[in-house]
């Protein structure tokens, strides 16, 4: 499920390493050889075998099936299905069907993002059919019972009251409904305590039957399985689903700027979230925009925010900015957290590093740092595990990457000029920036 005060980006981070599933490959990019692998059912899938460890990891993701997918008055539908398909399915009741996971040493989860509807599976080959077929009944026949229903939905209301007054939620609901106003992306995807009472079982069991489909679902499978066998479980597991998806239609949005929200709340401190437009990941300046962002805030400790706010003034323990791209919007955001009676001295910084940026770009030597460690960093974050890897395999189907893009990703990165650097850097930070705080009223 969504954890309830998550950041408004979107979830293509690394999904953690696990102990025990590190491939015998090695984390390059050249070590990944990726296949691609049709059932004969027409279910596509990425591969990459690896049988250093009797293990199997998969990743699947139905695009547009996320929260944006909730019905009007219904906010949550999807975060509380995501919660409940492994509470339960077929003729095996949530009690059961959890200690059935357990006994096979079986790892399933489900998790909903604005855009996405995901899952993650993990089993040892020796139980692979049972563990298999778990998956398929948690996918195709999920039981919904009033029991396990009922527990979740109160789990996540819990959450909601519990962060009412917590200044990260304020500050997220305050930028939502500021940079997005009106559209999906504004609502809460963890919806509210009333909506979350409107959603029945007959709810669940419509979204899952109208946004799982064939021809919305991407897999990556890793692991010691080989090309045979993984056509067999595809069809198993996703031929029973409906051929088309039937998604509600999102519009395309720009970010809203030059807005200013100040939520008034009692505390020593105060939130400051900041947001531009972004770069849509299929730009040809996506990397450009990328590595601006990276100079500007994304490289933590090396970044200009960080250095500025951080490390000559002490006004944070960190300040950070990010690209993030969603399937209707494109974004780039950035956030810290100081001493209530230093915020407007923090915003005059950000105002005036993205006005440096704009008007005189990164230098040379900058640049060359961000490519490097861009470059070194993603085998780390994304080629490091089973379930890293299979993640990996996702996002490059849903990005439309291609199966080469690891490789080619290097020489992507290496092409992109001062220029074009300095170009893009101009377009999106010259732009007077959306800013929400959440602190003291009289800050």
């Amino acid at each position: 499920m969504n954890a309830l005060s998550t950041p408004f980006r979107r979830a293509t981070a690394v999904f953690g390493l696990v102990a025990g599933l590190s491939l015998g490959l090695a984390a390059t990019a050249q070590a990944v050889e990726i296949k691609e692998v049709t059932s004969p059912g027409g279910i596509h899938a990425l591969l990459v075998e690896d049988y250093t460890n009797p293990l199997i990891a998969m990743r699947f993701a139905f695009k547009g099936a996320g929260s944006t997918q909730d019905p009007a008055g219904k906010e949550g539908t999807a975060n509380l299905l995501s919660g409940l398909l492994d509470e339960g399915a077929g003729d095996i009741d949530s009690a059961a069907f959890q200690s059935k996971l357990d006994e096979l040493g079986v790892s399933l989860s489900f998790d909903s993002s604005y855009d996405n509807f995901s899952g993650n599976f993990r089993t040892i080959v020796e139980n692979e059919d049972a563990a298999f077929d778990l998956l398929r009944l948690a996918v195709n026949e999920p039981r919904f019972d009033q029991e396990p229903v009922e527990r979740i939905r109160g789990q996540i209301a819990a959450g909601i009251v519990g962060n009412e007054q917590d200044p990260g939620t304020l500050a997220a609901k305050a930028f939502r409904s500021t940079v997005f106003p009106g559209h999906p992306y504004s609502r809460p995807a963890d919806g509210t305590v009333d909506t979350l009472r409107t959603v029945t079982a007959d709810d669940l069991r419509a979204f899952r039957g109208k946004t799982f489909g064939r021809d919305n679902l991407v897999v990556g499978v890793v692991g010691a399985i080989d090309e045979a066998t993984l056509k067999t479980r595809l069809d198993e597991i996703f031929l029973p689903l409906r051929e088309k998806a039937d998604l509600v239609p999102v519009p395309d949005v720009q970010p809203v700027t030059g807005q200013r929200d100040d939520v008034a709340l009692a505390l020593p401190q105060t939130q400051i979230q900041f947001a531009l437009p972004g770069v849509k990941r299929d730009s040809p300046d996506f990397f450009a925009a990328y590595l601006a962002n990276h100079i500007l805030g994304g490289g933590t400790f090396d970044s200009r925010l960080y250095k500025e706010i951080r490390e000559k003034r002490g006004l944070a323990y960190g300040a950070g900015s990010y690209l993030t791209n969603y399937d209707h919007a494109a974004m780039l955001a950035g956030a810290t957290a100081t001493r209530a009676d230093k915020a407007k001295e923090s915003i005059d910084i950000i105002r005036a590093e993205l006005k440096r940026m704009a008007d005189q770009g990164p230098t040379q030597e900058e640049l060359d740092r961000a490519k490097a460690f861009v470059k070194g960093s993603y085998a780390v974050q994304n080629l490091s595990s089973s379930l890293s890897i299979a993640s990996t395999l996702v996002g490059i189907q849903l990005d439309d990457l291609g199966t080469d893009y690891i490789e080619r990703r290097q020489g992507l990165i290496d092409a992109v000029t001062l220029d074009e650097v300095k170009a893009v850097a101009k377009r999106l930070m010259s732009v007077d920036p959306t800013v929400i705080t959440v602190g003291p009223a009289d800050a």
